[in-house]
């Protein structure tokens, strides 16, 4: 085909992808000495993404509701914090030469979830390990080329041509007037 037989078109396409597993440690300082830990749920979780540079970044914060005993088991207690993270995704690019890909999708793969809640040695506070996993996707406007028939579309020009016959064994007679009922 000749050079003129081809078009490049400007359109938006997934140009660049990054995934990252995150492990974090927080400490909690409850209101009490724990005696033992009986649960631990990570709630509220919020993000937002953005593009800088070749990566990006997610921004967010959840709450570590730890649920202890105390006074030797005696009593319980609701241990609530809140926490802010940023994780920095790497991004791989199928297309150096990308224009505007400033649009990111960020996915919570794993959303955070409680990996281990344990007293900390002294016995006062509560150590919690946390996981969590994105996926992104950035979005840009990239040049694709495609080649053009010479010919045309043709084949596409009787493509509702049949139609005609459906309406044939249509009963005009059949319709009811609701408006005397």
């Amino acid at each position: 085909m000749s050079q003129s037989h081809y078009r490049e078109i400007l359109a938006k396409a997934v140009v660049a992808k990054g995934r990252k597993y995150t492990k974090s440690s927080h400490t909690i300082t409850p209101a009490h000495h724990p005696s033992s830990i009986l649960g631990c749920w990570i709630i509220n979780h919020k993000y937002e993404a953005r593009k800088i540079g070749k990566k990006v970044e997610i921004r967010g914060t959840f709450e570590i509701n730890t649920w202890y005993s105390t006074q030797h088991n005696t009593k319980t207690e609701l241990a609530c914090e809140k926490v802010q993270y940023s994780d920095v995704i790497s991004l791989k690019y199928r297309d150096p030469d990308v224009q505007d890909d400033e649009e990111v999708i960020a996915k919570a793969v794993q959303q955070p979830n409680c990996i281990e809640a344990s007293i900390s040695p002294d016995g006062q506070q509560i150590l919690v390990n946390v996981e969590r996993e994105f996926f992104v996707e950035v979005i840009g406007e990239t040049m694709i080329c495609v080649a053009v028939n010479p010919d045309g579309c043709n084949d596409d020009d009787d493509w509702g041509s049949d139609l005609e016959d459906e309406f044939e064994d249509l009963r005009p007679d059949f319709m009811v007037d609701f408006e005397d009922e």
